[in-house]
């Protein structure tokens, strides 16, 4: 069959459109960056790193009825001129899988002529209103924003399909992130491809969408992080931001650019502009505007950037020059990067260490740090690995983590300093990093000093192998300290044996990191004890065993209806076997302390042998919960016997101690109040910060 002319002018056409637009990259940004540009679009992205899409079945039937409230929290906005199939799949999508928020959903007709005026009237709960004629884009947005009755005015294209919870997640940035006046959903393509991790501008006003043509889920794309804009096809702003700004630029009409701008309004009346990856919104994009800049409401674009450029110019000198890097470029704004490598990804609800090192991560971000975390054995855990995407930390795993090596030779040059947990993980990465990554401090997080408490363990069962073994890891752990830039250790008993082993070694005390919990009930509506420890860990199992063995049956002679709530994961079965016991309640990993905390009146921590700083003893005076411990259990954590903890190291006396503190009001309560003021003196984040400012971030 012969080609039709129709056909001949459509290929000409994009022929000589891929051209102009090749020839304009290349000039603005230099032949490199468009080269790579030009790769990423071509190049396939496997199968299974494509996201996985709700997308309805194309259907011209109407929705009877969308999700609607008399009082929203957010007010949806929907600009929509013909393209009455796509504006129908939109509100499908909304009606299918609506938020948990409230909602109100509002149309802008802009005066289409085609099906549009007659099928949308009908749905109810839909706030339709028709334009006198068409205005466009921006005038359709801020026509809609002015009837918002919501807290927030949501944005959405016509041609979009949000995807199940997409919504609440682009709500909830304002909630994690207090100082978020805007945030921006992950625009995917419906073939699963990236279309857009948030924008960059550059210098001279040009943008570009990270990660386009990219894999959704990809490390650089997954996590929340700060933005130079947010596409309008779907973001959140708050009405009263929106408000006080005077809406979409109008300069900009009839569209494009007002996005970019308004990402720049928001920072420059004191907000930040966030890309929420959760949040996730197929956008069919060009589908109304089309995708040639040099015909059409696509020019408007180039005109347009010089408008954009003119208004912002002192704040665009300070953008990255065009033709940078986009992978730099999308984190210019943060100071200083930091990579965090630890054997695996933390779990802040099974151990302390992990809680410790979550809130350190947590404190670099608020110290406006890039983070970088790299779990040693790749994997992806699931809503751990989550949970540290929503707090801005740029999380890798297989398959886009290569094995080490690899991936430190490429990212290497990246890292202004980088922390290595466990001395075991620094002996296998020490000599990569000095290869790969020169520029950077190389500190060791010893989360304990494993020798000590290998050497504790021995002497307690009297075990010469044991004793052997704790040797080797002594001679392994002190070679690390040596060789790296600085040391963290938990106390000041384990900086002053490492003073004596290593004079000279430059060691820092970084203790437990705890942010303070609710009181929870008072001493009259509280009941029972409870132990709290993952027994991966062999001083828990032990700590358990000898509790119930030695001390459990003298308070269940005194108090016979005295429960123990013994929590931890990993149960090994001699742990398991102690719900055999009379008042012996093994709950195995409980997710979420808080009810425990809040309303079991004492905690108990009856450790024979160990190091470090104990988070089973920080944890429940973070709530206001008293402790009976062993000497052990305290080791370096400032506190005062008889004052802010009770402490005993025999069966009798333990038991002693705990009936006491059940027993008496006012001793709870001053060990309550005195434990809640030693934790955040000593083991708050800020309690916390100077030293990390100091080893990690350079400052001060």
């Amino acid at each position: 069959m012969p080609i039709s002319r129709a056909e001949l002018r459509f290929l000409f056409d994009r022929g000589s459109g891929l051209l102009q637009r090749g020839l304009t990259s290349v000039r603005t940004r230099g032949v490199r960056a468009s080269l790579q540009r030009a790769i990423a679009q071509l190049q396939p992205v496997p199968q299974a790193q494509l996201a996985q899409l709700y997308l309805p079945q194309a259907s011209s039937t109407v929705p009877e009825r969308v999700p609607t409230s008399a009082r929203p929290l957010a007010s949806i906005v929907v600009p929509v001129f013909n393209q009455i199939e796509h504006t129908l799949g939109c509100l499908r999508a909304l009606a299918a899988h609506p938020p948990r928020a409230e909602i109100e959903i509002i149309v802008v007709d802009d005066g289409s002529s085609d099906g549009t005026a007659a099928a949308l009237p009908a749905i109810e709960g839909l706030r339709y209103q028709a334009r006198a004629g068409n205005g466009g884009f921006i005038a359709a947005c801020n026509d809609g924003a002015a009837l918002a009755r919501g807290e927030f005015v949501v944005f959405l294209n016509n041609d979009t399909v949000p995807q199940p919870g997409w919504l609440d997640s682009l709500l909830d940035t304002f909630e994690q992130y207090p100082d978020t006046g805007l945030a921006g959903a992950q625009l995917v393509y419906p073939d699963g491809r990236l279309q857009e991790a948030g924008g960059i501008v550059f210098a001279d006003g040009s943008g570009w969408n990270y990660g386009r043509f990219g894999a959704p889920d990809a490390p650089a794309h997954a996590f929340v992080r700060e933005v130079d804009y947010c596409s309008g096809a779907a973001l959140a702003i708050r009405r009263s931001l929106f408000t006080q700004l005077d809406g979409f630029d109008a300069r900009y009409s009839p569209a494009y650019y007002e996005d970019t701008d308004l990402g720049f309004a928001v920072r420059d009346a004191g907000w930040k502009v966030r890309y929420q990856p959760a949040a996730r919104v197929v956008h069919l994009e060009g589908i109304t505007a089309g995708t040639d800049v040099r015909h059409g409401p696509k020019a408007y674009q180039v005109r347009n950037q010089a408008i954009f450029a003119d208004k912002w110019a002192a704040a665009l000198a300070l953008q990255p020059a065009a033709g940078a890097d986009a992978d730099q470029a999308s984190n210019h704004r943060c100071r200083h990067t930091v990579l965090v490598i630890d054997a695996f990804s933390p779990r802040p609800d099974r151990d302390s260490a992990s809680l410790r090192l979550l809130n350190l991560m947590r404190m670099l971000r608020e110290e406006g740090a890039h983070v970088v975390f790299v779990p040693a054995d790749r994997g992806h855990a699931g809503d751990y690995t989550r949970e540290m995407q929503q707090l801005g930390i740029e999380v890798w795993y297989r398959p886009f983590l290569q094995p080490l090596p690899t991936w430190l030779r490429k990212h290497g040059p990246r890292f202004d300093s980088v922390l290595v947990c466990r001395h075991y993980v620094m002996r296998e990465v020490l000599p990569l990093l000095r290869r790969h990554a020169p520029q950077a401090r190389v500190i060791l997080d010893t989360v304990d000093l494993h020798y000590l408490r290998e050497q504790r363990g021995a002497e307690l069962a009297n075990d010469p192998a044991r004793a052997r073994a704790a040797m080797r890891t002594r001679r392994s752990e002190l070679d690390v300290i040596a060789r790296s830039d600085a040391t963290f250790v938990v106390s000041e008993v384990e900086r002053d044996l490492l003073a004596n082993e290593l004079p000279g070694s430059p060691v820092k005390v970084l203790s437990n990191l705890h942010r303070m919990g609710g009181e929870g009930l008072p001493f009259e509506q509280r009941r029972d004890l409870m132990f709290v420890g993952g027994f991966r860990h062999p001083p828990n199992v032990d700590a358990a065993c000898w509790f119930v063995d030695e001390v459990w049956p003298l308070l269940r002679e005194q108090e016979p209806e005295l429960q123990f709530h013994c929590i931890g994961g990993d149960v090994p079965p001699e742990v398991q076997a102690l719900s055999t016991r009379p008042g012996v309640v093994v709950h195995g990993h409980v997710p979420d302390l808080t009810p425990l905390l809040a309303g079991v009146r004492l905690t108990v921590a009856p450790l024979r042998y160990g190091a470090g700083v104990k988070g089973k003893v920080n944890q429940p005076m973070a709530h206001g919960q008293p402790v009976v411990a062993t000497a052990c259990a305290i080791e370096g954590m400032h506190l005062r016997p008889g004052v802010d903890v009770l402490v005993a190291d025999d069966a009798a006396g333990f038991a002693a101690a705990v009936l006491r503190v059940y027993r008496e009001p006012g001793l709870w309560q001053q060990l309550a109040r005195n434990g809640r003021e030693n934790i955040q003196r000593h083991f708050s984040l800020d309690a916390g910060r100077a030293v990390v400012r100091r080893v990690l971030l350079g400052r001060g």
